[in-house]
C-alpha cells in the first residue's frame, strides 16, 4: 500500500467514526412519576375560624402498610380557601412535591369531586403560565349539611384544552393519574 492509500483509508475511517459520533446524545428516559407518600388539604374559613385539614398518608407507597385517610367537619353555609401540600416521605429529608409541581404547572392539574349527599363548590385560585388552573390553591364552598366523600385526584399532562377540563371535569382531560383520595366529609 502507498502512502496516499493510506492516508486515504485514513480519511474514510475518520470520516466514519465522525458521523458515527454525531448521533442523538440527548437520550430522553421516561419521566417517573413522583411518589407521593403524603396529601394534605387545609381548609380555612373564609370568616376566620378554625381550619379543617384533610390527610393522606401511605408511608411505604403502593403496596405494604394500609394508608392512613383523615377526614373532616365542615360549617353548613361556609366559604374556605383549601391549600394542598404534597409530599414523599419516604426519603429523608421529605421532597416537597408541591414545590415540584408549582415548577411543572403546565404539566398538572387537581380535579375534584364530591360524592352525592354532599354539597361542595369548588372554584380554582390559582393557575398555570397559561393561564389554565393549577388547583393548589382552591376555594370551596360547603352548602347545606350532608355527609360523603370529597376526591381529590392529580393528573399528569392532562389536556387542559379538552372539553370541561378547565372548569374542573374529569371526564376528557386524559392524562396519567399522580394520586386520587376519597376523603370522609361531613357538613354541618
Amino acid at each position: 500500500m502507498s502512502i496516499s492509500n493510506n492516508i486515504l483509508w485514513f480519511t474514510v475511517l475518520s470520516l466514519l467514526l465522525l458521523f458515527a459520533s454525531c448521533g442523538d446524545d440527548d437520550v430522553v428516559l421516561p419521566v417517573e412519576e413522583e411518589l407521593i407518600t403524603t396529601l394534605t388539604a387545609v381548609l380555612t374559613p373564609s370568616g376566620g375560624g378554625a381550619a379543617v385539614t384533610l390527610s393522606f398518608t401511605d408511608p411505604d407507597g403502593d403496596g405494604g402498610a394500609v394508608p392512613v385517610i383523615t377526614g373532616g367537619i365542615l360549617a353548613a353555609n361556609t366559604s374556605y380557601t383549601m391549600a394542598l401540600t404534597l409530599l414523599n416521605e419516604s426519603v429523608s429529608p421529605a421532597d416537597d412535591i408541591t414545590a415540584e409541581i408549582l415548577a411543572e404547572n403546565a404539566a398538572h392539574q387537581f380535579f375534584f369531586a364530591a360524592s352525592p349527599g354532599l354539597e361542595l363548590m369548588i372554584a380554582y385560585a390559582d393557575q398555570d403560565a397559561n393561564g389554565d388552573p393549577v388547583g393548589l390553591a382552591t376555594t370551596v364552598a360547603a352548602g347545606a349539611a350532608g355527609t360523603g366523600t370529597f376526591t381529590i385526584t392529580l393528573r399528569h399532562e392532562p389536556d387542559k384544552g379538552a372539553a370541561g377540563v378547565a372548569t374542573g371535569d374529569l371526564t376528557n382531560a386524559g392524562g396519567e393519574t399522580d394520586i386520587e383520595v376519597a376523603f370522609p366529609v361531613t357538613i354541618q
